[in-house]
């Protein structure tokens, strides 16, 4: 029955999302960080890297490969990204703790580029993305498995791929958008009945 609904019981008899059910650390990673509300620019940024790398995998590749990810991109702290070149590229492309990706890797030094522009225009990446949250009238009024399952893309992510699409970033399509929107709680896509729910709809969120 918690199955058809989208939910499983772990070992400590909590009902968490059916998605997590891999590991003990994508237990972890779904209790205490996906859905909750980030500002953090470096957080954020990370965040839409690494969807970027997890095109065709799984999360939780990424996910446990995401010390690395951080060693390599340099704390996915922008400013020292855009001073990367060719040669770590090619240091990355020998960096076998990452997806070795020269189109993702390539792609994240651009995106680093357009981040500090963003940031010049709206004082910060948060700002910018927060922008993009949906107005609460527009989400399902139960999140349930079914309804979940309608929600790989949303108006709001369509309009944020295409705008940052259009300021020069890449590997930011609507899909992957909307992840990034799910993990750092743009919406709140914990399924009823999973017990982080409502601990994320009582988290602080910006403008509120």
């Amino acid at each position: 029955m918690r199955k058809a609904q989208g939910l499983f019981k772990a070992e400590d008899g909590v009902l968490r999302c059916f998605w997590c059910q891999a590991s003990p650390a994508y237990q972890t990673y779904h209790d205490h960080e996906w859905g909750f509300p980030v500002t953090d620019d470096t957080r954020l940024f990370e965040k839409l890297c690494l969807e970027g790398f997890q095109a065709g995998l799984s999360w939780l590749t990424i996910l446990n490969k995401r010390e690395a990810f951080r060693r390599g991109f340099a704390g996915f702290d922008a400013e020292r990204i855009v001073r990367f070149k060719e040669r770590d590229v090619e240091r990355l492309l020998g960096d076998a703790g990452i997806v070795r990706h020269r189109g993702k890797i390539e792609s994240t030094i651009n995106n680093a580029k357009r981040v500090l522009e963003l940031r010049d225009e709206f004082g910060s990446l948060s700002t910018y993305a927060w922008g993009f949250e949906p107005k609460p009238a527009s989400r399902p009024k139960r999140l349930t498995l079914a309804a979940l399952k309608k929600l790989g893309s949303s108006p709001e992510s369509i309009a944020m791929s295409k705008d940052l699409k259009k300021r020069g970033w890449s590997f930011v399509g609507p899909t992957t958008v909307y992840a990034f929107m799910q993990a750092m709680g743009l919406v709140n896509d914990h399924i009823e009945g999973c017990h982080v729910r409502p601990l994320v709809l009582q988290a602080p969120r910006p403008g509120r």
